[in-house]
């Protein structure tokens, strides 16, 4: 009958130590799954500002270039002015010589 009592009570030891066991798994599992969900969300949001520093460096760099072409654009149409108006008095006498002889 001891031997009996026994046996009962380490399936019962057993069971017990089954179910915590079972219950530790459960308990990390959720807990894994809490931290896997908040560094999801943290590489999302240091995604989220990686992607803003980029787009604004990018539209530094496009500022930066756009104001160079526009430098560019200005010396170039400066210069064709002056040229222009250097021949501007070529041109007249041009014409006017050529007025003149018909």
């Amino acid at each position: 009958m001891e031997a009996i009592q026994r046996v009962k009570e380490l399936e019962e030891k057993g069971r017990a130590e089954k179910a915590e066991a079972e219950s530790r798994v459960k308990q990390a599992l959720s807990e894994a799954e809490r931290e896997g969900e908040a560094l999801l969300q943290k590489t999302r949001r240091d995604g989220v500002e990686k992607n803003r520093e980029l787009m604004r460096q990018a539209e530094e760099r496009a500022a930066a270039a756009a104001a160079e072409i526009a430098k560019n654009a200005e010396s170039d149409s400066a210069k064709l002015v002056t040229k222009a108006k250097s021949r501007l008095d070529e041109a007249a006498e041009f014409i006017v010589g050529k007025v003149v002889k018909s």
